[in-house]
C-alpha cells in the first residue's frame, strides 16, 4: 500500500471522529495514535477540506512548517 493511501485512511479515520474505534474494525490503516496526532492539525488547518481524505491530505502536505512535531512524524513515519 502507498504512503499516501495508508495518510489518506489514517486522516478519512481521524476526521471521521472514529479514533476511540480500532481502527481495523472500521476497515482504516491508521493506528490511533496516528489518527489523534494528526487530528487537531487537520481541524486547524484544513477544516474547508474536512471529508475529503485526500484533500486533507494535500492541505495538511501544504502546511508541513506549520504540523505538530507529532504529525509530522507521522508523515515522516510514511516516507512523507
Amino acid at each position: 500500500m502507498s504512503p499516501q493511501l495508508v495518510l489518506a485512511t489514517i486522516m478519512l479515520a481521524t476526521l471521521g471522529g472514529l479514533s476511540s474505534v480500532p481502527a481495523f474494525a472500521q476497515g482504516h490503516m491508521g493506528t490511533p495514535q496516528e489518527q489523534k496526532a494528526c487530528s487537531r492539525d487537520a481541524s486547524r488547518f484544513c477544516r474547508k477540506e474536512l471529508g475529503n481524505d485526500m484533500a486533507v491530505q494535500g492541505c495538511l502536505q501544504a502546511n508541513r512548517a506549520k504540523l505538530s512535531q507529532a504529525c509530522s512524524k507521522v508523515f515522516q513515519s510514511h516516507g512523507m
